[in-house]
């Protein structure tokens, strides 16, 4: 190596000013090269020690970087210096998945723009979406016209559970949903967005259509950024995802089993081989795949499942894998977690499917699906009185968060025949009470337990309520209708003649003016003549003289079958006797003029019932068993009992037969005996 010039020494020496690494510390910022940034500041720093636009540049230039440990160092080290990196410490915190602590140092700080964007991110990944909300709110006094706050705003609330105010607030945000106008804004995400809405407000088709031009315009968007093909597929996974999911929603379980099969199995090509999708996209498909597939491929759809989750030795802890625990939203995880206990339940795996859910108790304390899930397993286990004493507790408990327990309570004790137990929960949940489903449960439930007068008393509440209602699409004619056929027939023929008349007077029908009639002449019978001349005369019956048909004894039971004499018109008769005379249909080959010789009439019989059959003579000759010249067994038990049995008499040759069904020996015992 050639020694340096002393010119080159000299300049290497003398210290750079601090004016010029900034100088080379803005030119970096500029051009993006956030490493060699970085580095420069560390220069500045070494020049001027405890400068604060120094330390704020790397620390900035190293989250840019991706270097977030390192960027935690560097305002670790500067903690003795008067500089407030507390935004950008919390900022590291929520890159790091630690929201609680990032959410803490935000308190306290000025609302600005960047304070709020980024507790509203922290919110919305805790699942805080109200409290989300109320930052994005605030953020519009600021009229910032962004589009990605207008697609954060849309995508908090449809995971809110707030998608009826999307569409008003589009509007207020003048957001265009036009295809001209997303191919400007070069957004495919807004359109993704207002599909989720649309799902959530079952507008199926909408949300199709929508999806469909997020998927055209993502496309566009990222082939003018010249991505590769599997590139785009890994970038627009959770549109291909949604679209699956309507299809399902839509009745098409194939199409979307298609799709999310391809999307689990499908990997990039090369060396190193990975998914088309990334994680939560994954996640989704393979739980809406095990849901289509319910109790069939159970191995396949817990083998799937299992790789999302990490591995751990510790009990009671659940991981999910690549921090998916902060890409999914808290309804995704609850399905997945699910979807695993019932797999496990599918495959009888009860003690893993109970360490899960005790895994589940501890992690989703305020949730309601692990009681649910814990039920399931007890069920699955045929203890049902626990799986009723934990759902109890839970309604008691959190009364406010308790419908779901409650009809699932109510459902494990009617398949259980505890009636009472079951009738009991629905009457707790005040908001279905007047739902049909409900009501015509509820009356099911009473006429098992014999109180009729109960039942009854569920059928008038019901139409009191519809009555009281305002709503178009009333039920008020079907409760009526069904509370009388139910009084008519528990003997309350009065109560059920109101409700018919009620009925004929609000509607006018002519099943309840029938039924009317036919219920007051059991009580009233003035009123059932009255409402009986408004019933139209059926056709036929003008010829038929009432009282001579009520003196007779009516029809006589006759055994036997009878003749009845039918008269035919003459025109049916005209019809039957032409009949159109068909060609016979010989068999290929055969000759009418030329028939030959008649076939044998016994053809169909067995050969054996043939008057031609000969049976086949049989062998008379004896028959020696054993080696030539041996004398066996048998034919020396004969001649020893020859005399014997010429010297019986006829009466003892009509002695009864010895049972038959003696065991025999094989050919190979009879072999060894014929040898020894």
């Amino acid at each position: 190596m050639p020694p340096k010039s002393k010119a080159a020494a000299a300049a290497a020496a003398e210290p750079v000013s601090v004016e010029d690494l900034f100088t080379s510390l803005h030119r970096h910022i500029q051009a993006g090269d956030s490493l060699q940034a970085a580095k420069v500041a560390d220069q500045v720093l070494k020049a001027a020690p405890g400068d604060e636009d120094a330390v704020r540049c790397k620390v900035v230039a190293l989250i840019k970087a991706e270097k977030i440990d390192e960027a935690l160092a560097a305002m670790r080290a500067a903690e003795r210096l008067p500089i407030d990196l507390s935004y950008c410490k919390a900022y590291c915190y929520y890159r790091q998945n630690k929201l609680q602590e990032a959410l803490d140092l935000l308190r306290g700080q000025e609302e600005t723009v960047a304070v709020l964007q980024l507790e509203s991110q922290i919110l919305y990944r805790l699942g805080r979406m109200n409290d989300c909300m109320n930052s994005f709110e605030k953020l519009k006094k600021f009229n910032i016209d962004s589009m990605d706050l207008k697609i954060n705003i849309i995508a908090a609330l449809v995971a809110a559970g707030r998608a009826s105010e999307v569409q008003a607030t589009m509007k207020a945000l003048k957001v265009d949903l036009t295809t001209r106008a997303l191919r400007d804004a070069r957004s495919f995400e807004l359109a993704y967005n207002s599909a989720c809405s649309l799902i959530e407000n079952k507008k199926y088709s909408e949300a199709k259509e929508q999806l469909d031009l997020a998927k055209r315009i993502g496309k566009e968007e990222l082939m003018v950024e010249d991505y590769s093909e599997y590139d785009i597929e890994y970038e627009l996974a959770p549109v291909s995802a949604q679209l699956a999911y309507v299809q399902q929603l839509q009745g098409q379980p194939q199409e979307a089993m298609q799709t999310y099969v391809y999307m689990i199995n499908t990997k990039t090509p090369g060396p190193n081989p990975s998914s088309i999708a990334d994680t939560s996209s994954l996640a989704v498909a393979t739980t809406n795949l095990i849901s289509l597939r319910g109790t069939k491929e159970t191995a396949d759809s817990l083998k799937k499942l299992d790789q999302l989750i990490e591995k751990s030795t510790a009990p009671n802890r659940l991981q999910l894998i690549e921090s998916l625990d902060f890409k999914l939203s808290p309804r995704q995880k609850e399905a997945l977690y699910s979807a695993r206990v019932l797999l496990l339940l599918h495959t009888n795996k009860i003690d893993q499917a109970h360490e899960l859910v005790s895994a589940l108790l501890g992690i989703f304390q305020d949730s309601v699906f692990p009681v649910l899930l814990q039920a399931a397993v007890h069920v699955k286990e045929k203890y049902v009185q626990k799986a009723e004493e934990v759902l109890r507790q839970y309604a008691d408990k959190h009364p406010e968060n308790s419908k779901g327990v409650l009809l699932a309570l109510a459902q494990i004790a009617a398949n259980a025949n505890h009636f009472q137990l079951a009738a009991d929960s629905l009457s707790k949940i005040p908001d279905i009470q007047h739902m049909p489903a409900t009501v015509a449960t509820l009356v099911a439930l009473k006429e098992r337990l014999g109180d009729s007068n109960a039942a009854a008393s569920v059928l008038d509440s019901a139409i009191q309520w519809w009555k009281n209602s305002m709503t178009e699409d009333t039920k008020l004619d079907v409760f009526i209708r069904e509370a009388a056929a139910f009084k008519l027939g528990h003997g309350r023929d009065e109560e059920a003649c109101l409700l018919y008349e009620e009925l004929v007077k609000s509607h006018g029908s002519v099943e309840a003016l029938a039924g009317l009639v036919a219920t007051a002449a059991r009580s009233n019978l003035e009123k059932a003549e009255q409402y009986e001349k408004k019933l139209k005369p059926l056709p036929g019956l003008k010829g038929v003289n009432v009282e001579s048909l009520e003196k007779t004894s009516g029809a006589r039971h006759v055994e036997g079958p009878q003749d009845m004499k039918v008269d035919v018109p003459e025109e049916v008769k005209k019809q039957k006797a032409k009949k159109r005379k068909r060609k016979p249909r010989y068999p290929k080959g055969f000759d009418p003029a030329n028939p030959g010789p008649p076939p044998d009439p016994e053809r169909w019989l067995p050969r054996r019932e043939r008057s031609s059959y000969r049976p086949k003579r049989k062998d008379k000759r004896a028959q020696v068993r054993g080696a030539q010249g041996a004398v066996t067994r048998e034919t020396t038990a004969a001649n020893a009992s020859g005399s014997s049995k010429g010297s019986q008499t006829t009466s003892s040759s009509k002695a009864p037969a010895a049972n038959t069904d003696q065991p025999k020996a094989s050919n190979k015992s009879r072999k060894k005996k014929s040898r020894s």
